[in-house]
């Protein structure tokens, strides 16, 4: 058995069904991520897998057991969780938010110590936010405000780290940067990451593992080069597209079809032109 799996849970909110009947395995050292459209419910089955949303049936199992049986502060010495939206405390600066993420390793027979703060110091420079320490967070960009709540996440250095969305609010650049990041812990020191990523040619990229999804379902998993085809991601997506290999990593590249030129929207009017 891997060490995050779901069995048959129905997922929702209230009354609103989002997933039914779900299951799936994490792969253990693997960097998953999840994709599909707006509302498929991959955020959903990260929230339950991270312990934030309990099945309305099913379970979800860590290490063998059920998740929510667990107490809170041994699940995240195991598992740490970047979710899509963070507010800070008001007036905190960089470097006690980074902090933070110790908090799952201390206790009345261990307090703060030089490891902790360098697993902060080292934290904070992977992510490019090692000059910030010192400021507060509310003053920061959005972009700059991610890699802060992204170098938390791995100051707890959990074997298992789940991230929502963690490119959001990043420009291209720093895109690649959190990504390339994430991959780096994934090889060197075996962390199972599990993302969920909206740009399904970063996913196809970067994953080890992919799972589509689709209305609740999942349509397909395995590897990128296994799964990702033309006729996946039209049945997922609604887009017709070419897949072609990546020239710069020969993994699967999602081309969409273009419009056809010199469609005019019904309707409109032509414009005269000339003096």
């Amino acid at each position: 058995m891997q060490r995050l799996t779901a069995e048959s849970v129905t997922l929702g909110y209230d009354q609103r069904v989002i997933a039914e009947n779900l299951s799936v395995e994490i792969p253990d050292h693997s960097f998953t991520v999840i994709v599909g459209p707006n509302a498929c419910g991959k955020s959903t089955l990260l929230r339950a897998l991270s312990r934030m949303l309990k099945p309305a049936r099913g379970r979800v199992l860590l290490d063998g057991e059920t998740i929510h049986s667990l107490p809170a502060k041994k699940v995240a010495r195991t598992l740490g969780l970047l979710p899509q939206s963070s507010i800070a405390p008001e007036g905190i600066t960089v470097a006690d938010l980074v902090a933070r993420g110790r908090y799952p390793h201390q206790g009345l027979l261990r307090q703060w110590s030089p490891e902790d703060e360098r697993i902060v110091e080292e934290s904070m420079a992977s992510t490019g936010i090692g000059a910030l320490g010192d400021r507060y967070v509310d003053e920061l960009s959005g972009g700059q405000r991610q890699r802060v709540w992204i170098a938390m996440a791995l100051a707890q250095q959990t074997p298992l780290l789940l991230l929502d969305e963690p490119t959001t609010y990043l420009d291209i650049q720093h895109q690649i940067d959190v990504l390339d990041l994430c991959a780096e812990l994934h090889e060197t020191q075996g962390r199972t990451l599990v993302a969920v990523l909206h740009d399904l040619n970063h996913a196809a990229r970067y994953a080890t593992h992919l799972i589509a999804m689709r209305e609740g379902e999942i349509i397909a998993e395995g590897a990128p080069g296994e799964i990702v085809t033309a006729e996946l991601v039209e049945r997922v997506f609604g887009l017709r597209c070419q897949v072609i290999p990546d020239p710069e990593t020969g993994t699967p590249l999602v081309i969409p079809a273009a419009r056809k030129r010199g469609a005019r929207v019904a309707g409109a009017v032509p414009v005269a032109g000339g003096a």
